[in-house]
C-alpha cells in the first residue's frame, strides 16, 4: 500500500488576507513548503483506511476536519513521518515543528493557489475550476481542468478544502475555513480570497482536502497562524452584535 501523494513545492513569499466580517487585511510572509498537487482522492483516503473507493480519481468528500486530520496522521505514520498532530478529545494541537502530513493553514492556501496572480481567479474559470456552470451533479476526477503555474490542479472549483485555521472563533467557535468553491458554486463563491467553513464535525458532499508538508522552527505558530492569534480573536468585549447566537 502507498499514500502516492504528488507534492509541489512552493517558494517563500507574501500573500495579503482579508477577514470581511473583521474588515481587515493582513500580509503573511511564508516559509518553503509542499502541496498537494491534487485534492486527496477517494482511492487515497479508501486505501488508508482499508475500503474500496467507488470513484477513485475524484476528491475525497464526506470528510469532516477532524477525519481529515486524522487522515494526515495516518499517511505520515504510513511513510514513517513524525506525526503532526496529537489529541485530546476533539482538541488537536498541530506540532508546528513535525515534517509529516497536516493541513494547509489559510496562508499557505491562498498563496499556493494565487500563484502570483493578484486576481480572484489565476485562469479564465471555465477552464480552471468545476463550477455550476458546467452543470455537473457531483465531484469530478481530479486534473480534468488546467493547472495553475504552481502546477496545482483543482484548487479553485470541484470540492472545497478544509484549512487548518479556524473560521472566526468570536462567533463561530470550533469552525474550521474551507477554502476554493465546489461544483455547484456559481463564480462569486469560486475565488481565491472566499472564505467558508464549518464545525469539525460536519461533512459535506463538496468539501474535501489537501495535504501540505513543512516543519518550522517555532511553537504554536507558524504560516500565518498562531494560537494567541486564535484567543485574541476569539475574544468579544461587551454584548454579542446583533444577530449573533452566544457560543456554548
Amino acid at each position: 500500500m502507498t499514500t502516492d501523494i504528488e507534492l509541489a513545492r512552493i517558494a517563500a513569499g507574501a500573500v495579503t488576507l482579508h477577514d470581511a466580517r473583521r474588515k481587515v487585511r493582513w500580509s503573511v510572509e511564508l516559509e518553503p513548503f509542499e502541496i498537494g498537487v491534487y485534492p486527496v482522492t477517494q482511492e487515497q483516503l479508501a486505501e488508508m483506511i482499508g475500503e474500496t473507493a467507488s470513484h477513485p480519481r475524484r476528491p475525497a468528500t464526506d470528510v469532516s476536519w477532524l477525519r481529515a486530520i486524522r487522515f494526515c496522521n495516518a499517511a505520515s505514520e504510513w511513510e514513517g513521518l513524525d506525526p503532526v498532530y496529537t489529541f485530546d478529545g476533539e482538541d488537536v494541537t498541530w506540532h508546528v515543528d513535525a515534517d509529516g502530513y497536516r493541513l494547509p493553514t489559510e496562508a499557505e492556501w491562498e498563496f499556493a493557489c494565487r500563484a502570483g496572480s493578484t486576481r480572484p481567479h489565476y485562469g479564465p474559470l471555465d477552464e480552471v475550476a468545476w463550477t455550476s456552470a458546467d452543470g455537473v451533479t457531483a465531484p469530478q476526477d481530479v486534473g480534468g481542468k488546467h493547472p495553475n503555474l504552481n502546477g496545482l490542479f483543482d484548487t479553485l472549483g470541484n470540492v472545497w478544502e478544509w484549512c487548518w485555521d479556524l473560521l472566526d472563533p468570536a462567533r463561530y467557535d470550533a469552525y474550521r475555513v474551507f477554502r476554493g468553491g465546489g461544483f455547484a458554486d456559481d463564480a462569486w463563491s469560486v475565488r481565491a480570497s472566499t472564505r467558508r467553513g464549518g464545525a469539525p464535525r460536519m461533512h459535506h458532499e463538496d468539501v474535501g482536502f489537501r495535504v501540505a508538508r513543512g516543519g518550522f522552527d517555532a511553537t504554536d505558530a507558524a504560516q500565518g497562524w498562531s494560537a494567541q492569534a486564535d484567543l485574541e480573536r476569539a475574544a468579544i468585549d461587551g454584548p454579542l452584535p446583533f444577530g449573533w447566537t452566544p457560543r456554548g
